[in-house]
């Protein structure tokens, strides 16, 4: 039976020690965001200039970094930018365009008012036009507020597969900040155009919270009182059990109180009917509320887990057909393992079973075969078809860090590494792998 025993273990685990190479070299951080980083034609990589994470309100600059000469770019640069903000970060690519899209403060951030959750917006930059921003999503804090915008911070904005709609997390600066829902921004021809007065900003697409969440969620319920850190599902939506085809739908993380007051998170899906939002020009709401979700939108609960999903924060991900989600969530000795979860079912299983525990956030390659996550300060791959995971990296010295990003033809595959300089100073750098040829 022995060898038996030693197959199994070739199975659960292998290692394919990879080369790894420094694209950025520059004394500055380079910290990529969980989603969007390549240029759809896979020549490029954006990041922002955070050697933290948490700095977001301190960083000034968007760059873009050459995949095979390793060219960094700078494509732009906050005004005034001071400890307390404006500030930039969690950049994405278009997955269509040459266009990318970041979280940028406000611009009269301040000692009194700096940076925060609440006072951020979705600012975009066509890489060919450097320097020149657009909003995409609209502000309006003077009631009578303008159906389309909002009057708070949109953040982690991420693509629909079709580089159509964009997703974003969501906290009002006027009510309830606190509270995190979910949104989705759509295309608007005409944009959605605001008072100029101070404050406010127009935007070039309409924005639409599409998650609801209440402060005290009842016991055994599936209300919850946040929903966040969601994924598109599918790359172009996914098949209901009537055979009905939903273009576009976003599976989101909510927590929820179960029958013991506990508070577990659970995923939730929401369909996105764009006409039904755009239809619903009163859920933006008045004085005192928060935007609210438009009529004909539900979101429904689609887990009914013991212990849902991991604390340790990530972002969901979907298989390209839409059939299944990706999560964390911890198995035996609480380690964080990967699971998958059938869209139409809910039901949940797990796909590692490893002696370590996941670190990050994690993702797909481009046919969702793979999945490529950061354990043990090093790289691997989870192959779903074997369903063996196997170390690519070596365990470095320096920390690694964040989600590990595949090219849009899967043969790069680069993350963030802190790297001392000469003067044995750390930076975030960007790492690269080439899989294959």
């Amino acid at each position: 039976m022995k060898w038996l025993w030693i197959i199994a273990l070739v199975l659960l685990n292998s290692c394919m020690t990879l080369t790894t190479t420094s694209l950025t070299v520059s004394p500055t951080g380079h910290t990529l965001h969980h989603n969007g980083v390549f240029s759809n034609d896979g020549q490029w990589i954006v990041f922002d200039s955070r050697n933290d994470d948490t700095k977001i309100g301190e960083t000034s600059t968007i760059g873009i970094v050459h995949v095979k000469t390793g060219e960094e770019k700078i494509i732009y640069k906050t005004s005034n930018q001071t400890v307390y903000g404006p500030g930039v970060g969690a950049v994405s690519f278009s997955p269509l365009e040459d266009k990318v899209i970041f979280i940028h403060g406000l611009s009269n951030a301040n000692g009194e008012k700096p940076y925060a959750m609440s006072r951020r917006t979705g600012v975009g930059i066509n890489i060919n036009f450097p320097y020149k921003s657009f909003f995409y999503d609209a502000r309006d804090i003077h009631f009578p507020y303008t159906p389309g915008s909002l009057r708070g911070g949109t953040h982690s904005h991420c693509w629909s597969g079709d580089g159509q709609l964009v997703s974003f997390t969501y906290n009002d600066e006027l009510i309830d900040a606190d509270l995190r829902v979910v949104g989705v921004m759509l295309p608007f021809p005409q944009g959605v155009k605001v008072d100029s007065t101070k404050g406010n900003n127009n935007g070039i697409m309409f924005s639409s919270i599409v998650a609801n969440v209440v402060r005290n969620p009842k016991p055994g319920s599936d209300e919850i009182n946040k929903a966040f850190d969601e994924c598109w599902v599918g790359k172009n939506g996914y098949t209901l059990k009537s055979g009905k085809r939903i273009p576009h739908a976003i599976a989101f993380q909510g927590n929820v109180l179960n029958q013991e007051g506990k508070q577990i998170t659970e995923v939730f899906i929401v369909d996105i009917d764009s006409e039904k939002i755009l239809a619903d020009s009163l859920a933006v709401g008045k004085i005192g509320e928060r935007p609210r979700v438009p009529i004909g939108i539900h979101q429904r609960r689609i887990t009914f887990s013991d212990k849902g999903l991991s604390d340790t924060r990530h972002w969901l991900r979907s298989s390209p057909d839409g059939k299944f989600i990706y999560a964390l969530a911890k198995g035996q000795n609480e380690y964080n393992q990967l699971i998958e979860i059938e869209v139409q079912t809910g039901n949940m299983r797990f796909l590692t079973n490893n002696d370590f525990s996941i670190d990050y956030s994690f993702n797909l390659n481009k046919d969702g075969s793979k999945i490529a996550y950061v354990a043990q300060n090093s790289i691997y791959l989870f192959d779903l078809i074997k369903g063996v995971s196997t170390q690519i990296v070596s365990k470095e010295k320096g920390k690694i860090v964040g989600t590990p990003s595949f090219s849009p033809l899967d043969h790069v595959l680069v993350f963030n590494q802190y790297i001392k300089d000469r003067k044995g100073n750390d930076f975030l750098q960007i790492r690269k792998i080439i899989l294959s040829e």
